[in-house]
């Protein structure tokens, strides 16, 4: 029998008690594990109250208080690591070592939070006016929520509630109810540091949960990622209820191979951001744009003869390098596009739909193998939309010209990379291309913890980015003091506008 997981609520464990359910899988042996409740408005509305409650308290204490309780929480991170990890693959899919590298990176966001009182130092001015001084302060908004998607349980909930922590905040993540586990182990660490009940609280739910997390007049910010639809309706309805929100959305990264290109270094690093986790990353590269037929013809053999190395399997074999996909739904979705890029003309080199693991504990589980198309068009659905899948597609562009007008008339604009030993190129690229986040030689360039994570045009709804300077901006406010004592204050009243002579 499976089990029932819990909201975390005030500090504890509470039952849900709407009567709905939603049920969580283990992918890689397509079973059930676990029923996870899907919170009713009232139950919403109870966890805020218990934000709201706690607010006053965790904002009045110190930035250096706040920033130990973050320092405390990243050590039972790294030694629980393994443990946060297991509890990803077994519901996500991805290889362990994968959830693993999930784990560090999201480590990586609490310790930039740790460094809380100097991140809130505001500015002062002395004598801007005669006898006056100025000075600013960022102080928190109040109670935020983060609603999270399926492929990062760990990483992106860290990219989020750390920073707002930190500045005061107190929190309410709504994870995905795919794979939920996670969330709750880390509700846990962060009482075991010191955190004061009711300051991080997960509420599970659905669609009826979101929304009432995005009209509560309680909840002050509302952070998100996920699909471009989805975020473009939470941001919209945030914004209507009176919130800042960050929703970030969908991607179609990109990666030019140049024809001075170190094809080898290209191809291994193709390898691992279009297959890793299955291709279910916003940062995944699933577009690989060659220059010139001879680069893409020898960029396409060595892909095939790496992908026929590829091994699919269980997450928890330590000898897989890609686990299964997240649901028999999504797999079935993935499945689809591949159908459609056949229709469409594209070239099927390596069907992934082929792929079987063979009789026994796995044979349910939810498998794709790698899949690769050539001469792509961007007329293509294969090419247009997000798959979030292991799927490939390469395009061949006659110069780099053609290729960066690829990139720059793509409706997303999240990440992408150029591989190439011309530094003209790249210092081009770099400045011209119309995209968020860019990588040299490198295919994933996902920032680290101290700068900031977005993309542009449908990747991103709002004004800041995650983590790093972007998020401490987004989860505080700013309030600028003028001061003049009274000594040296002229006697009488005056009607116009004050100047600081």
């Amino acid at each position: 029998m499976s089990k029932t997981l819990n909201h975390f609520v005030g500090g504890r464990e509470v039952e849900g008690n709407s009567g709905r359910y939603g049920e969580v899988f283990d992918p890689a042996r397509g079973v059930v594990t676990a029923r996870v409740p899907l919170a009713s408005r009232q139950e919403v509305d109870t966890v805020v109250a218990n934000a709201r409650e706690a607010f006053e308290a965790w904002a009045h204490t110190t930035p250096l208080r706040r920033a130990r309780v973050m320092y405390k929480f990243r050590e039972l991170l790294e030694q629980n690591a393994d443990r946060i990890a297991e509890l990803i693959t077994r519901e996500h899919g991805k290889t362990h070592a994968d959830a693993l590298g999930e784990v560090t990176r999201g480590m990586e966001v609490v310790e930039f939070a740790c460094g809380a009182p100097h991140l809130l130092k505001g500015e002062v001015t002395e004598n801007v006016g005669t006898s006056v001084d100025s000075h600013s302060l960022r102080q928190p908004l109040g109670v935020v929520a983060g609603i999270t998607p399926f492929n990062f349980p760990a990483m992106v909930p860290m990219w989020m509630f750390p920073v707002a922590l930190a500045c005061g905040n107190c929190f309410v993540l709504k994870p995905s109810e795919r794979d939920p586990s996670a969330s709750l182990l880390l509700a846990a660490l962060l009482k075991e540091a010191g955190l004061p009940d009711g300051v991080f609280n997960v509420v599970h739910g659905d669609k009826e949960a979101v929304d009432a997390l995005l009209e509560h007049p309680d909840i002050k910010a509302v952070s998100f990622v996920g699909s471009t639809p989805i975020a473009r309706y939470i941001y919209a309805t945030g914004s209507s209820h009176g919130k800042r929100v960050q929703a970030l959305g969908g991607a179609k990264n990109h990666m030019i191979v140049m024809p001075d290109a170190d094809l080898d270094q290209a191809t291994n690093a193709l390898m691992g951001a279009a297959y890793g986790s299955a291709g279910e990353r916003c940062m995944a590269i699933s577009v690989a744009v060659a220059v010139g037929d001879e680069v893409a013809d020898a960029l396409r053999a060595r892909l095939v003869a790496s992908i026929d190395k590829l091994k699919v399997g269980p997450g928890l074999a330590p000898d897989s390098d890609m686990g299964p996909l997240v649901t028999s739904q999504h797999l079935e979705k993935v499945k689809g596009y591949i159908d459609a890029g056949v229709r469409e003309g594209a070239e099927l080199v390596v069907d992934g739909r082929d792929f079987h693991i063979g009789d026994g504990e796995y044979s349910d589980g939810y498998y794709l193998g790698a899949t690769l198309f050539d001469r792509v068009t961007s007329d293509m659905s294969i090419y247009r939309e997000e798959i979030f899948g292991p799927v490939l597609c390469l395009l061949r562009a006659k110069d780099y010209d053609e290729a960066v007008k690829l990139i720059n008339e793509h409706e997303f604009g999240n990440g992408t990379a150029i591989f190439t030993r011309d530094g003209d190129a790249a210092r081009d690229f770099a400045h011209s291309i119309e995209v968020g986040m860019v990588g040299i030689n490198v295919p994933i360039p996902v920032p680290m913890a101290f700068h900031s994570f977005g993309g542009w045009k449908n990747s991103l709804f709002g004004d800041h980015h995650m983590h790093g300077p972007e998020g401490v901006r987004f989860y505080t406010k700013l309030k600028t003091i003028t001061t003049r004592w009274p000594t040296g204050i002229r006697a009488g009243m005056d009607f116009v506008m004050p100047t600081m002579d």
